[in-house]
């Protein structure tokens, strides 16, 4: 029986906090950031920056120091440099393979940058910070807490606020009220921002459904910012943005402070342009969102100065059914107006608000601008010139109403009407109008009873159609101009 000898083999392992983690190239370097980039994009300018770092940089108007030659007009994601980072990772064993900066990550940096020169300490131990965890065992997590925490112990610029006074929009951050916007605010902006089609999109999106129901959202939402953002998603070409966008602006407009707000700061003329050639249903927003900020009395005159009267003939003419009648409402409002009232009339409006009103289609609305209309001396000359007495009797007799105010506005529009002079006279006893008015009188409601009833005050009154003629003071005051005339040039003078 023989014996055996068993060896025993040691090995020893090196820990792996003693290996070394390999450093990318440098091209694979947010230079925002300072860390491997995991959704890396081209911006017009060329560079390659991280997405959200990117966005970070539109939302707060910020360009890193180093490159003030930068354009983050257009982002274009780079997939083949996605792709390199990748395979890098794969290869040489870089675990765990970066993953792509939140949005609220992206701004802390940004507001870090911004608060410190690249001399500044603070900028110098943030970029300190960064690149060591190139090499550094260390989670990222780690250190973009890190991060956050010297962003937050630094003044953040306001993403959101409200004016001071609903006539005043402010720009600067000195004059407004802070609100505490979270992080859903700030990544609704950055994406308003973005010139990605989805990135717009989710944006005008959430902000539709935030403000359609939420009053403190209407008014938050309400900023400088946001409507110069505004301004120019509603002419974009990508329908669902467009829709989406008017969408939003209507549902801002619906409180009274935003009223003036979104008028002075120039969205307007874009709003025409939609109405004029937009999306069917963003049209129809459009129409909506001016007949909501042509409520305000401040805004009237501004709205028929900017252009928005044609537009909205036309659209009552030829849009939706929905799209007329809010443009009617917004003509309503906007007549209400004396400067708009000339607009109008010069337009022709006049003989296209009679057709619709024979043809019966929305009758009760194009009436209530016809008796806008029939309240100025311009407008009731051209309704006399195209018949509107005529139109609006032979109404009355045939009892063409849908509802009782629609008769209310009819018999409105004759009482301005009436302020014609003779020619209303003539005008009213040709149609009969007297036996008309008289049947009003006493057998219409109470409203209509008081207007029938001044109407035909108006036409027995008795007309003086005899000058008289003062000759005596007449010859008094050519010997007055005489003895003046003589006092000046002399006795003779020719």
């Amino acid at each position: 029986m023989g014996t055996s000898k068993h060896k025993w083999r040691f090995t020893l392992l090196r820990s792996p906090s003693h290996l070394k983690k390999p450093t990318p190239p440098p091209e694979f370097i947010c230079p925002i950031s300072n860390t491997l980039m995991a959704d890396p994009v081209i911006v017009s300018s060329g560079q390659t920056f991280e997405r959200n770092c990117v966005l970070a940089c539109i939302s707060l108007s910020f360009k890193p120091p180093t490159l003030l030659t930068v354009d983050f007009t257009t982002i274009i994601p780079n997939l083949a440099l996605k792709s390199a980072i990748i395979n890098w990772c794969k290869t040489h064993s870089y675990f765990p393979f970066p993953q792509p900066v939140d949005i609220r990550s992206g701004l802390s940096i940004v507001k870090t940058l911004i608060n410190g020169s690249p001399d500044s300490p603070n900028c110098s131990n943030y970029r300190e910070i960064r690149l060591s965890s190139l090499t550094s065992s260390a989670s990222e997590d780690s250190v973009v807490a890190t991060c956050a925490h010297a962003a937050a112990t630094t003044a953040p610029i306001p993403f959101c606020y409200s004016s001071s006074s609903s006539s005043e929009i402010d720009n600067s951050n000195n004059n407004s009220n802070d609100n505490n916007v979270g992080e859903e605010d700030e990544d609704i902006f950055c994406k308003l921002r973005s010139g990605l089609n989805s990135d717009q999109e989710d944006a005008v999106v959430s902000l539709r459904n935030l403000t359609r129901t939420k009053q403190y959202a209407r008014v938050q939402y309400c900023t400088p910012r946001v409507l110069s953002t505004l301004r120019y998603l509603i002419v974009s070409r990508c329908l669902s943005v467009q829709v989406n966008a008017v969408a939003a602006l209507v549902n801002l407009s619906l409180e009274d402070v935003n009223k003036v707000k979104i008028v002075r700061s120039g969205i307007v003329p874009p709003l025409i342009d939609v109405l004029r050639g937009g999306f069917v249903e963003a049209q129809e927003h459009a129409a909506g969102a001016l007949f909501s900020l042509a409520l305000d009395d401040d805004n009237k005159t501004a709205i028929g100065v900017l252009g928005a009267l044609p537009p909205l003939l036309h659209a009552l003419r030829v849009g939706s059914e929905r799209c007329r009648h809010d443009s009617a409402l917004a003509l309503y409002h906007l007549s209400l107006v004396q400067s708009n009232r000339s607009k109008l009339v010069k337009l022709g409006s006049v003989q296209l608000f009679l057709n619709m009103v024979k043809s019966g289609h929305m009758t009760g609305r194009v009436m209530l601008v016809l008796c806008n209309l029939a309240g100025s001396v311009e407008g009731r000359a051209a309704m006399l010139d195209g018949g509107a007495v005529e139109c609006l009797l032979g109404m009355l007799s045939r009892s063409e109403f849908d509802s009782e105010s629609t008769r209310e506005s009819c018999l409105g529009a004759l009482y301005g009407l009436s302020q014609g002079g003779l020619r209303f006279k003539g005008l009213a006893k040709e149609a009969g109008a007297e036996e008309l008015l008289t049947k009003e009188k006493e057998m219409g409601s109470e409203r209509c009873k008081e207007k029938a009833g001044k109407i035909l005050e108006v036409m027995m009154q008795k007309y003086e159609e005899e000058e008289t003629v003062d000759w005596e003071a007449l010859l008094n005051s050519d010997e007055l101009t005489r003895s003046k005339f003589e006092l000046v040039y002399g006795k003779g003078s020719v």
